[in-house]
């Protein structure tokens, strides 16, 4: 079903209020909301279209934020919501993000010093943010969250996953990222011995930049129907992706450049999983270990020709919109 075209490129201070409601909206003093028609832009492809697709805040007002508190408290609330941030701010720990929210930076937003938890969750989207220095993981999608869109953020210099789904999660699509100078970038799948995980973790990876990143571009552990493609790899030292405890993983019209070890089947201490590869450029690189069949996806997508992944990818991947 795919299609083949070419594409251009916490704590509440004193001072916090949140009311939402069909009025206006005011957080921390910040920007007063504008009428519930502000969306993220575009539309996910992959997985996060299914499953009755991803939305996020598309039916609730919008609100700028410009303050860690704000944010925090935008984030936590009830209902749909589009949360636009602004600036830099800096968070502490793990935060979490309820369903029916769309987080989306303005020109320039940062999130630094912590991380998005969008834990038990349905229908979020975040896009367009720079995030950097976290202490955890920069966006944890975990405990069965479902129809999660994370598109064009960039992703440098955190202390461990940049964006990591686990857990019983699904309809899960990771698009347009740029992450460099950072080790580990996408787990899915929580341990070895997380089975439930089985029949789940159905995740779509496209047009990311992983750019000089160490690993888990992505490292897959049970889900199955895992595709994986148009994604730029770049100068990966310890490997692009690996397919672990039969998983199934299809990876497709990807380039890889400097990549000494394209794909693993099977990594570390994980027993094997599967890999069909297709339409792949392998540039300096290693070869592609494959093994097993993966079930087609399900969906219609857009397809970028192998050979041109560079230039797109790096022309479009993190907070471009």
């Amino acid at each position: 079903m795919r299609t083949n075209s070419e594409k251009a490129p916490s704590r509440r201070s004193a001072a916090a209020f949140v009311a939402f409601g069909a009025g206006a909206v005011l957080v921390a003093g910040t920007l007063a909301a504008t009428p519930a028609s502000a969306q993220a832009v575009g539309s996910p492809e992959g997985w996060a279209s299914m499953n009755g697709g991803t939305t996020g805040g598309a039916n609730g007002d919008t609100v700028t934020v410009s303050s860690a508190n704000a944010l925090v408290d935008a984030m936590s609330s009830d209902g749909p919501l589009t949360i636009q941030v602004q600036g830099t701010i800096e968070l502490d720990g793990m935060n979490d993000v309820t369903s029916d929210k769309t987080v989306i930076g303005l020109d320039g937003a940062e999130i630094t010093g912590g991380g998005l938890d969008i834990d038990e969750a349905h229908n979020v989207i975040v896009q367009n943010i720079a995030f950097s220095d976290w202490g955890d993981d920069a966006i944890n999608i975990q405990e069965g969250s479902t129809n999660i869109w994370i598109d064009h953020n960039s992703f440098t210099n955190g202390n461990d996953g940049a964006v990591d789904v686990k857990r019983e999660s699904d309809y899960v699509t990771i698009s347009w990222n740029h992450v460099f100078d950072h080790e580990k970038s996408m787990l899915l799948g929580h341990s070895d011995g997380h089975t439930a995980d089985e029949g789940n973790l159905r995740v779509t990876y496209h047009h990311n930049y992983f750019d000089g990143s160490g690993s888990r571009h992505p490292r897959v552990r049970f889900g199955d129907g895992v595709h994986v493609y148009n994604n730029y790899y770049r100068d990966n030292a310890e490997y692009g992706v690996a397919s672990t405890m039969d998983a199934g993983v299809l990876v497709e019209n990807n380039y890889f450049e400097n990549v000494d070890n394209p794909t693993h089947v099977g990594y570390a201490d994980s027993d094997p999983g599967r890999i069909e590869a297709r339409g792949n450029v392998l540039d300096n690189s290693g070869a592609l270990e494959t093994a097993g069949s993966v079930p087609e996806p399900p969906y219609s997508y857009d397809l970028d020709n192998a050979a041109n992944v560079p230039g797109i990818v790096s022309g479009g991947a993190g907070p471009t919109l």
